[in-house]
């Protein structure tokens, strides 16, 4: 039985998100929706909950359908509220006075400790917030889920959590917008790769159906240069008639010319353009050092701001070429320690235990882009590091900040700008050591794999902190885990993973 129907959708705002949509959502599916940011799949889910309208086409809900949502941002109203009360408020009031219940129930689903639960929302981690209004969703027993970006803010513990609970939700439809692919692969068992034009769905999870859709690229691409080639040959058979009609005054040959002509310019007219995924480009750079150790620790013990021990560091060097991943469950300190070095690295505090070498030049991004200014405006942000206007215009552009978005304060762009709007920052101060807490929130897919290569690429030496299982496998060459108060070199992630697994 049919839970949601589109048929021929679509969506226009400044230009087409989608259009023709046409697909069917029943029971069991799970599916994943896969675009660029700013391409059109919050729309999309915002279309599915009612808060938005197709501009063309249809989309009909099972009668008396019920929508649980979750959105990318806490609702205002909510932040004032403990856990428990704005998960509650997911519940009509009839439901709300005879089975309050639901909401210890969903909770408790959700691993979620009794002293959380009545701590206010806005003092809740960004993780905590997340869940909590995947069981402010869920609490009313929906009949459809719609879940955007639930991983953003969440660690791999709480990831891995989510997995499990999705295998114990039933039939229950689900839709759900993400670019961490392991979460993908993980939980959806189908996939719609939403396109301005002719979206693509497969009745797999990401990566079978990536694969598959590469497929239907490459073959489109070879139609469409068969296509062009068969126009052009028509237009030039059509030019050589078109000579020899009017020296030879033939009527035949000029109409047969124009009808060669008329079909070229039919077969043109058809002609699929390729599918570009409009996402800005995210390059690096890398000045270089002849230093081979970048960093030197020796007896140095990591603890919270109130003088709690987290972990120590007997002896560690971290070499030129290396791209470190710090590994660990949420609170051991993996965050601690990149603060650490960005006093040491970039605000140039003395720590003990923290050798630097001097020639060393740190970008830093850390995972909620304060180190981007909210209140200035793109523009006045790249251009203090040096291009001149023309080329700070045309770095804005490639990383997919749009002109009507240069005077404009940083604030009010979405985080996937501000993401890579600070990746380009880092680029133009050009360091040769890399500091990252999270750097793919936020990031679509393809953003993501572009940074992975372009870490590569320049040899980046880093040390970086990532809940994405993808990004870590793509990019790292030394694994740092930090267990039973001591860090320790191990091979590689896979272990960690499957011990967060259970």
């Amino acid at each position: 039985m049919t839970t949601i129907a589109l048929k021929d959708a679509g969506y226009t705002a400044k230009t087409s998100l989608f259009s023709n949509l046409t697909l069917s959502i029943g029971p069991g599916d799970r599916v994943g929706v896969v675009a660029a940011n700013g391409a059109g799949k919050t729309t999309l889910l915002k279309c599915i909950t009612g808060e938005n309208e197709l501009s063309t086409g249809s989309l009909t809900l099972s009668r008396g359908a019920r929508v649980g949502y979750v959105p990318q941002d806490v609702p205002k109203t909510l932040t004032g509220a403990s856990m428990f009360d704005a998960v509650a408020s997911g519940l009509n009031a009839e439901m709300l006075a005879s089975e309050s219940w639901r909401v210890d129930v969903v909770l408790d689903s959700l691993s979620t400790p009794d002293d959380i639960r009545l701590l206010p929302v806005r003092q809740l981690s960004g993780g905590w917030q997340r869940l909590m209004l995947l069981a402010r969703a869920w609490v009313a027993d929906p009949d459809v889920l719609v879940l955007d970006e639930p991983t953003n803010h969440l660690d791999l513990e709480k990831i891995l959590l989510l997995e499990n609970w999705f295998a114990g939700i039933g039939e229950v439809p689900v839709l759900i917008s993400s670019h961490d692919r392991g979460f993908l692969d993980a939980v959806t068992n189908r996939t719609l790769f939403l396109r301005p034009d002719q979206s693509r769905y497969f009745a797999l999870p990401y990566s079978r159906a990536r694969d598959a859709l590469a497929l239907e690229d490459e073959s489109d691409a070879v139609k469409r240069e068969r296509e062009l080639k068969e126009a052009s040959q028509l237009r030039q058979q059509s030019a050589k008639l078109k000579n020899i009609g009017i020296n030879s005054g033939s009527d035949l040959l000029q109409k047969k010319q124009k009808q060669l002509r008329e079909r070229a310019e039919k077969i043109e007219a058809q002609v699929k353009s390729l599918h570009k995924e409009r996402s800005g480009d995210i390059r690096l750079a890398n000045r270089g050092t002849h230093a081979k150790v970048l960093v030197a620790f020796e007896d140095l013990t990591v603890a919270t701001p109130d003088g709690r021990k987290l972990f120590s560091i007997p002896k560690l060097h971290l070499f030129q070429g290396d791209r470190i991943v710090l590994l660990g469950r949420n609170g051991t300190g993996k965050t601690t320690l990149i603060e650490m070095l960005r006093r040491v690295l970039l605000a140039g505090e003395a720590v003990g235990g923290i050798k630097a070498t001097p020639s060393l030049v740190t970008g830093y991004m850390d995972q909620a882009l304060d180190f981007v200014p909210s209140d200035e405006s793109p523009f006045a942000y790249i251009s203090a590091l040096g291009p001149d206007d023309q080329r700070t215009r045309a770095l804005l552009a490639g990383a997919g900040v749009g002109i009507d978005m240069h005077a404009i304060p940083i604030g009010r762009l979405s985080p996937g700008q501000r993401a890579r709007l600070g990746l380009l920052a880092l680029r133009l101060i050009e360091p040769n050591f890399y500091l990252l807490d999270e750097p793919t929130n936020h990031v679509d897919i393809a953003g993501q794999e572009a940074l992975a290569d372009e870490i590569k690429a320049h040899e980046a030496s880093c040390v970086l902190v990532s809940h994405d299982r993808a990004f870590v496998r793509d990019v790292a060459n030394r694994f740092l885990l930090i267990d039973k108060g001591r860090l320790i070199e191990v091979d590689d992630a896979e272990g960690f993973f499957r011990v967060m697994a259970g």
